[in-house]
């Protein structure tokens, strides 16, 4: 199946199954998004953010979330 197909699929489904989809989708998106993140920091990739982090955190200049 070619993705114009699965796009006018999409585009054909009722309401709720195109929440249902959606809802799939995203659940998805999440799952790699997390994988992807595991990954990265199991590298050591993202450690510059906890150097930068850190850095602030010692200067006393961490702000609110």
């Amino acid at each position: 199946m070619k993705i114009e197909e699965i796009k006018s699929a999409i585009e054909n489904l009722s309401y709720q199954d195109f929440q249902r989809i959606k809802s799939w989708i995203d659940e998805i998106y999440w799952q790699k998004w997390d994988k992807e993140i595991e990954e990265h920091s199991m590298k050591g990739s993202l450690d510059f953010l906890i150097e930068e982090a850190l850095k602030e955190k010692r200067k006393n200049e961490l702000r609110e979330l």
